[in-house]
């Protein structure tokens, strides 16, 4: 089938609502389970350890396989893996919510990861090949834009809301219905497409040793402070891990279809600032949700529902940032911007350094929320048009890939470093003598001094790696896509 239909399709913008609300649920799920943590805690026996698996689970595997996802879709078919991915992510909804062992829910958050990595590159194509290329197309991208920051922002308060009325159980289970609904739509409403004339090479390979690389090297930092750093066991584990990794590279140098040809980075100074840039912002907001969730509800004793309703501080001020990033984008610079938007996490993330055991949010989390929303808004978007910075208008989705890649393995890694620091620093407190709520704002406190290192290189990767001359070249579509 041609990449492109001779006349449009008149079901177009039901096939995009379509697409947009599976896609709303994949990024919901992101941030969904945050405020719930404490009562998934307590219900399974999570060790404080473990818990942040919940997240990690299934943001390794997102990240892990989303340019193998993307490539499966343009050769074997858009529609088709488009439904199979809306399935297999509907099957581990089901499963995160039958869940009884910690075990169990992070091996279906795994899998849950998976479909969503899936479901987003193929449905993002599919709307690049339903509407035609100029302002309708842009539109279509705009709106899918949309989804994906109200996603992320609304996680949080449905978390809550459907953790204190229903469950935690039910922030998966609601996934199963909109799944069916879905699936049962997608024949009727999208057309099929994909890519003709291309040898069928996936590269699995690379795609598995860097999952698998990625992960080894998750469970070996977040085991170590039990084991210890300088024993057999997690030195070992990481150097597994780092073999797994090198075997990546090695393919990836090696194949004629990479999943990520490392040429590209060495070729676009800028698009491998974007993607370190990217790295330390994923690590960052991942961690800081992890922390503070934890942080509103087991020091401070608010509610799953309070503590949802806490974030609408952070969710909207990232929505009127964000908005006012994409209008100032093009009057100061992309470099400017995202400079200040680090600048703007930086402050945010210096203000949680001090939070306390009898603190309030009006003082400990309210300012600090509102400059983090500022420094979504001013990061996220520039970040996003910088990583296409100077690439061909075939590479887009590439290099599109290539960001959300870095976000979500940026994420997953942070959350492990993070979570490591604050559960041993912890433990340290608490074998001290302290309660456990000191113990534990002791811990978060210097996860959160961490972070602030995390903005500071972000910081510097901003002003030594993105050209302003590189940021004047991108094409409209391809930061549409960003």
């Amino acid at each position: 089938m041609p990449e492109a239909e001779a006349t449009p399709d008149p079901r177009r913008w039901l096939a995009l609502a379509l697409l947009c609300g599976a896609f709303f649920m994949v990024v919901l799920d992101i941030s969904i389970v945050n405020v719930a943590l404490p009562s998934i805690q307590t219900d399974l026996h999570f060790s404080q350890e473990n818990l942040q698996w919940v997240v990690s689970g299934y943001a390794i595997t997102f990240g892990g396989l989303l340019l193998l996802g993307g490539r499966a879709a343009d050769l074997l078919g858009r529609r088709l893996l488009f439904m199979v991915g809306v399935g297999v992510f509907t099957a581990a909804s089901l499963a995160c919510g039958l869940s009884d062992s910690e075990g169990f829910l992070i091996a279906a958050r795994a899998v849950q990861g998976a479909g969503a990595a899936i479901i987003s590159p193929a449905a993002l194509s599919i709307i690049t090949t339903t509407f035609t290329e100029g302002a309708e197309r842009n539109k279509a991208l705009g709106v899918w834009g949309a989804m994906g920051g109200g996603g992320a922002a609304a996680g949080v308060l449905f978390g809550g809301i459907l953790t204190r009325f229903l469950g935690w159980e039910w922030i998966f289970f609601v996934n199963v219905p909109i799944g069916a609904l879905v699936i049962a739509l997608s024949p009727r409403l999208l057309r099929e497409s994909r890519v003709e004339g291309q040898a069928k090479r996936y590269d699995v390979g690379g795609a598995i040793s860097v999952t698998a690389g990625l992960m080894l090297l998750v469970y070996a930092l977040v085991e170590a402070p039990k084991e210890g750093w300088t024993s057999v066991r997690t030195i070992g584990l990481l150097a597994l891990a780092a073999a797994l990794l090198a075997i990546f590279l090695a393919i990836e140098w090696r194949s004629r279809e990479p999943l990520v040809p490392l040429g590209i980075f060495a070729r676009l100074r800028t698009l491998t600032g974007a993607n370190v840039v990217g790295l330390l912002l994923g690590s960052i907001v991942f961690s800081m949700f992890f922390l503070l969730s934890l942080y509103m509800q087991q020091v401070l004793g608010f509610s799953a529902l309070q503590a949802g309703l806490g974030y609408l501080a952070v969710a909207l001020t990232a929505i009127v940032s964000a908005g006012a990033a994409q209008a100032l984008v093009t009057r100061i610079g992309i470099k400017p911007a995202l400079a200040g938007g680090m600048s703007a996490l930086l402050l945010g993330l210096l203000w949680f350094t001090q939070i306390s055991v009898d603190g309030s949010y009006p003082v400990d989390l309210l300012p600090g929320f509102f400059a983090i929303g500022v420094g979504l808004g001013f990061s996220f978007v520039p970040v996003s048009i910088a990583a296409l910075a100077g690439v061909a208008p075939h590479e887009a989705g590439l290099a599109s890939g290539l960001i959300n890649t870095s976000q979500q393995i940026g994420g997953a890694l942070g959350l492990a470093i993070l979570s490591t620091i604050a559960t041993s620093h912890s433990r340290t407190l608490t074998d001290r003598g302290d309660t456990r709520p000191e113990a534990l704002t002791g811990g978060f406190t210097w996860a959160f001094w961490v972070a602030v290192g995390f903005a500071i290189a972000g910081i510097a990767a901003t002003f030594l790696l993105i050209r302003r001359e590189d940021v004047a070249t991108v094409p409209a579509e391809a930061a549409a896509l960003g």
